[in-house]
């Protein structure tokens, strides 16, 4: 089954979270608890909010919309909730989807990149990817490593 969320303002931070381990996750900020329901329900994706009046709604008590109840306030105790609640797999796709925009990354070459990264980065990486949607550029640096490390920590579980 393909996971596809939906995480309301107040669990924005997750949506990132759920993208870097490969999730289509989406963060919705601004509209009332109707339209968040209603954009679940017609994208068929789950929603992730700690809203107890969400929780309550007909639609999500009679099971038309999987909504998971966030308790935490930290950020990584969600997402560990998340992937324990529906049994994720973090480490099957990870870091392939954008995390701004929630697009499937493209690879690209280092040809393809090299006027689009700094000469540092081109210089000492060999891998890229990039989001067709927002054109940001991707690479196994540092920032990657941080992230890697927390995706191994969640999966020690």
């Amino acid at each position: 089954m393909t996971h596809r969320f939906l995480a309301d303002e107040n669990v924005g931070k997750l949506a990132k979270r759920l993208r870097m381990i490969g999730y289509d996750a989406v963060s919705i900020n601004g509209l009332d608890d109707n339209e968040v329901v209603r954009i679940a329900l017609k994208e068929g994706r789950a929603l992730l909010t700690k809203d107890n009046g969400i929780m309550r709604r007909r639609v999500v008590f009679n099971g038309k919309i999987k909504a998971i109840f966030i308790e935490a306030d930290d950020v990584k105790a969600q997402l560990r909730q998340v992937v324990e609640a529906l049994d994720l797999k973090p480490d099957s796709n990870p870091f392939s989807r954008c995390m701004e925009c929630n697009e499937p990354l493209v690879p690209r070459t280092r040809e393809e990149v090299r006027e689009l990264v700094p000469p540092y980065v081109f210089k000492n990486h060999a891998q890229y990817m990039q989001c067709p949607k927002c054109g940001r550029i991707y690479w196994r640096g540092t920032h990657w490593q941080r992230m890697n490390n927390e995706l191994a920590r969640l999966m020690e579980r």
